[in-house]
This record gives structure tokens, sequence and C-alpha cells, in this order.
């Protein structure tokens, strides 16, 4: 099967138009089991759903090992198939606990020697860094560029950066993508960082196209999932607001003939061919529902959407709170 394609930024390569977020089949969302994991991963390359989301600290190695195992297999080039997006630079104790962010040149070369090791591969399609404050990004853009020169690394991509920053990113190195939250309910990158990217030729790889699930009806309960417990948006009275927000999403995709999660990915899917919305499904029935998904609304049906769920009424940050 051939899953539509769309470009990764203006120079970029092509990728399928969803890709696959697969952070929460290793950490944060609660338990997940592995053999639905695997079959997810394979039911998308089959699909034709081609670039893959991880990231170094998504159970701390865990998630690129069950990548690394899901490409292997009897398929035939699973891993030539595959545009493989990892974020490094996280750093986390023993516990979980996130500790900072370390992108310092030495770093970064390290993070990648030991992600293509769990990821039993050659090289990393995309690399994506996010910001060490301790660290200009100037240097941890420029040893990337080294790895893309030494083969080791295809493209260089960034995460949940500001303006300016950004800027100053791609002036070391082109950047391919940008991966940044975005949904009906998440929209501050309209205002500033969207179109900067589209002035400088940036894809935009979308997470949190669900809400971080919200916008499907959960509450981010249980003791091992970890949106409740940092998440504003998932708390106390904010959760209670949001879930009148979800009803009216609810409503509105049945009248369109959609689930709430198709029309949320659709939204997204439909701001422009240069966003990948990444859909963090864990099982088959949830891939089978994205893949389903229209990658093109309506202008009518979109601004009815966006209507219903007014920005503005959206109780609580999107941003994590790390306090315990």
């Amino acid at each position: 099967m051939t899953f539509p394609n769309r470009f990764l930024g203006r120079n970029g390569p092509a990728v399928s138009a969803i890709g696959l977020g697969c952070m929460g089949m290793s950490d944060f969302y609660g338990p997940s089991v592995r053999t639905d994991a695997l079959q997810t991963i394979d039911r998308a390359l089959e699909a034709g759903i081609t670039l893959l989301d991880t990231g170094d600290f998504y159970g701390m190695g865990d998630n690129e090992m069950l990548l690394a195992e899901a490409l292997q297999g009897t398929g035939k080039n699973k891993r030539d198939r595959a545009f493989i997006q990892v974020k490094f630079g996280a750093q986390r104790g023993p516990d979980g606990a996130f500790l900072g962010t370390d992108a310092r040149p030495a770093a970064v070369k390290t993070a990648l020697a030991y992600s293509l090791k769990r990821l039993k591969t050659d090289y990393v399609d995309l690399y994506m860094t996010g910001l060490d404050p301790t660290v200009p990004i100037e240097e941890t853009i420029g040893a990337m560029a080294d790895l893309v020169e030494q083969g080791y690394v295809r493209h260089i991509g960034i995460s949940n950066l500001d303006a300016a920053i950004i800027r100053r990113a791609h002036a070391t190195h082109p950047i391919t993508a940008l991966q940044y939250e975005y949904s009906v309910i998440s929209r501050d990158m309209e205002a500033e960082i969207l179109p900067l990217c589209r002035e400088l030729g940036i894809g935009i790889t979308a997470y949190g196209v669900l809400g971080r699930g919200l916008l499907t009806g959960s509450t981010g309960a249980g003791e091992t999932d970890w949106r409740s417990k940092i998440l504003p948006r998932f708390q106390g009275e904010n959760l209670e607001a949001n879930r009148k927000l979800v009803a009216v999403l609810q409503d509105f995709a049945r009248q369109e003939g959609l689930s709430p999660a198709q029309a949320a990915i659709a939204w997204v899917a439909s701001q422009g061919e240069d966003i990948i919305p990444l859909v963090g499904a864990r099982t088959l029935a949830r891939l089978e529902e994205a893949i389903a998904s229209p990658l093109k609304l309506p202008a009518g049906i979109l601004a009815r959407m966006e209507k219903a769920l007014p920005t503005d009424q959206v109780q609580g940050s999107r941003l994590m709170s790390l306090r315990r």
C-alpha cells in the first residue's frame, strides 16, 4: 500500500503524510503491550507510513530498542522503508525524573553513538535537538553538522525552540524540520513560529495532535500515566473544564462522520502540506483509525471546528510542570 507523501520542508525528503509517534509504547502514557506495539509499527510500515518518531530518553533507551526489534524480523528492507526521527538531549535519573538537558558537542556525538547501537542502524534520518540553555545553539548544531558530514545523520531537526533560536540554528546549518506541539487546542505556534518556518523552508512534525489524548477523552489517570501528574490540562478543575470541550468535539466529529481522533488529526493535516501530524497510536485499532483520517478538510468545516473549540477556553498550560 502507498500512503500519501509530503515533503519535509522546502528542500527536505519525502515522508508519509502522517507519522507514527512511538513514545507511548515505552513511557509516559501508562502500560503498553509490547506485542501490540510491534504489530502496530509493522502495520504502519505496511500501510506506507514511513516517519517513525522516537527519542533516546523514551523509556531510557527502551523505545529505540523496541523500534530496532520491529525493523528486524523477516520483512524486506524494513529499515530502508523507515524514516527514523530521533530526539536527544534530555537527561533522566534512575527513577525517571527529568534532570535537565545536555547538548554539548561531545554529548551530542556520544548520544548518537548509543542511539545507533540501540536502533541497530548505521544512520539516523533526522536527528533532533532541543535547547540546552548552557550551550550556544551554534555549538550544538555544529556538532550535528559534523555527524551529517560523516554520514551518521541524514538531516538535522530542532524541537520546541523560539523564533530567535530557530534563526540562529538555521544559519549554522540548514534545518529540515521543527518538532512542536500543534493541535486545534494548542495553536500558539501560529503567531510567530509557523510563519518563520515557512519563510526558512523548515517542515513541521507536529506532536500532541490529539491534545496528548485529551481530545479523545483520556483523563491521564493511572499510577504510571504521567499526564495527570505533570500536565496542568489534565489536573483538577482544568480537566473538568476541558472535558466539556471534548464533548463539543465529539458532537462535531459525529456530525462529519468522523471519530474525535480523526477530526483532530484531519484539522492538523489540513493546515498545510509542510506539516506532518505525529499520531501516537499504540494498538492496531488506533492506527487504523488514524490511517482513515482525511488529510484535507474543507475550509468551512475547519472554520466551524475552530469556532466550536476556541483556544481561549482551554484551561491550563500545555507545557509540563515538573514540580513533584
